[in-house]
């Protein structure tokens, strides 16, 4: 496979406290990786870096074979690398269908003339409007995003990335909060659209069971280093991982 992104000896200190240590990351076209680790591994910081909200003390971030490492967030959504966040963030008084068309106003530069062009440029709601249904979310296109539940509003999150057309997708826990009956549907949403579109994503989760189900690839992070990197039945066997993170059978 081809490397999409890879960070070389990429660092990150608060103080004392080195989060990142010399990190080699990768991920590789049309993968589906996760990222796992106790809290405090440094899988957050890495993600921050990568998408530019932090700027590594020493490293480099090269993305589709260009050096990104001092672009800014907005630079990199534009080479095609986006985010959706744990917490997820939206315009609670707006609608589905209207977070998602300010997405693509935003990745077409048009935020400023939101409103005035709101009725002059159908192609953007006809766009946002299929990316709902993408996300078999498209009966929920009128409903203020403040009134869906959490399980929809994490979806609503991941579309309103999508929508900036990504090519690497980083998805903060994005089962996080919800019901166990709603994070395999959601996943199986998430997981169809990536794959169908040959996107790459990065998946920083706790839930195991969303972990090994759904992933390529799992990169194991501790105390911001990379304690292990291998397909899901490799990682299930590795005695490191499993002491350190997983626990065993007795223990979990």
């Amino acid at each position: 496979m081809t490397v999409l992104l890879e960070t070389r000896a990429l660092v990150k200190q608060f103080g004392e406290f080195r989060a990142v240590d010399r990190v080699d990351f990768r991920v590789e076209e049309g993968e589906v990786l996760a990222l796992i680790g106790s809290n405090g591994a440094g899988k957050t910081t890495l993600v921050n870096l990568i998408s530019g909200l932090l700027r590594p003390d020493a490293g480099q971030i090269v993305f589709r074979g260009a050096d990104v490492t001092t672009q800014s967030v907005h630079e990199r959504i534009a080479a095609g690398i986006a985010r959706s966040f744990q917490l997820v963030n939206l315009f609670d008084q707006l609608s589905a269908l209207d977070n998602v068309a300010l997405a693509i106003f935003s990745r077409q530069g048009k935020t400023r003339k939101l409103w005035a062009l709101a009725e002059a440029d159908r192609p953007v709601w006809q766009e946002a409007i299929e990316i709902l249904a993408t996300f078999r979310m498209d009966g929920k296109a009128t409903v203020p995003a403040g009134g869906l539940s959490q399980g929809e509003r994490k979806l609503l999150d991941v579309a309103i990335a999508y929508a900036l057309r990504p090519r690497l997708l980083f998805l903060d826990e994005p089962t996080s909060g919800v019901s166990t009956r709603e994070k395999a549907p959601i996943m199986d949403t998430i997981s169809a659209v990536v794959r169908s579109e040959r996107i790459s994503a990065a998946i920083i989760e706790h839930d195991m069971d969303v972990v090994f189900s759904y992933s390529d690839r799992i990169v194991a992070m501790h105390q911001g280093a990379i304690l292990a990197d291998g397909t899901p039945d490799e990682i299930r066997r590795d005695e490191r991982v499993l002491t350190t993170l997983i626990g065993t059978p007795e223990t979990r």
